[in-house]
């Protein structure tokens, strides 16, 4: 095992996936608790049209994918919170527009893009050190602005009206919570693609939430099995000659289910029932 640490892109492939892991972890919990997972999903699909405008303007395209999905959190974010009645057709269409764009911004860039499927599906494995600070640094942002409003996020999290009665600014927070999903899209596009970013910022938590119930606790257990999942996967792809992003769903999405099983067979096995 430990010769698969001999190798510098593995060494980056295990950082990314532990950085990935933190921010999922955390801001994962907040989208299982606030049901805002379509809502996460149209930002990671929007994001798309960031990874085109970076190539046509010539950046990195993860700048334009930070740019991108926090411009399209907040649209959404928005339109969630007027609009309640029918967000889910208009996320839908932002959702769209954001993937055609992104397309378009491509169709008008000359070249070749090399590693363009590698933020649709996901390449773990081929994580530059430049990204590595990138995610680094995101990664602070989102552990600063959680712990600093924390109370805050759990207020609006377990009852919103009794936050805005006692005067939090809940709409305020609410579009901060959003942009700190998109923040954590963007850090995991490269580990799992934009296409399944859903599953492993939702997954490992919606596992710790069967079994655990305080947020902190919910937040410390959902790090741990992602970063669990994330290894998994990456050890399964790199011996199995393996898409590693779909290694790392494969994992999450059995473990999730095995999860779910177990905890209902022993509900009905126990003494009460």
């Amino acid at each position: 095992m430990l010769e698969v640490l001999q190798y510098g892109f593995m060494r980056n492939a295990l950082a990314a996936g532990v950085l990935v892991s933190i921010a999922c972890g955390i801001i994962g919990t907040f989208v299982v608790i606030n049901r805002i997972v379509f809502l996460s999903g149209g930002i990671a699909h929007a994001a798309y049209g960031g990874i085109g405008l970076g190539y046509f303007l010539g950046i990195n395209p993860v700048f334009g994918a930070i740019a991108f999905s926090l411009m399209s959190a907040l649209g959404m974010g928005w339109v969630h919170r007027r609009t309640r009645e029918r967000s889910d057709t208009i996320i839908g269409v932002m959702w769209a527009l954001g993937m055609a764009l992104g397309i378009i911004f491509l169709d008008f860039t000359p070249g070749y893009k090399a590693d363009l499927m590698s933020y649709l599906f996901g390449s773990i494995l081929a994580v530059p050190s430049t990204d590595l600070i990138i995610m680094l640094v995101l990664n602070l942002i989102i552990i600063t602005l959680v712990i600093a409003f924390f109370k805050e996020l759990q207020a609006i999290s377990f009852d919103e009206t009794f936050a805005f009665v006692v005067n939090v600014p809940v709409d305020s927070l609410y579009l901060m919570l959003i942009c700190l999903v998109a923040l954590t899209v963007v850090m995991t596009m490269r580990v799992v693609g934009l296409i399944m970013v859903i599953a492993l910022l939702t997954m490992p938590a919606a596992i710790a939430g069967l079994f655990v119930k305080d947020m902190k606790r919910m937040m410390v257990v959902s790090v741990v099995l992602s970063i669990l999942f994330t290894f998994t996967g990456l050890m399964l792809s790199y011996f199995f000659n393996l898409t590693s992003g779909a290694s790392v769903i494969l994992v999450s999405g059995l473990a999730y289910f095995l999860s779910f099983l177990g905890k209902k067979f022993f509900v009905l096995k126990s003494p009460g029932n």
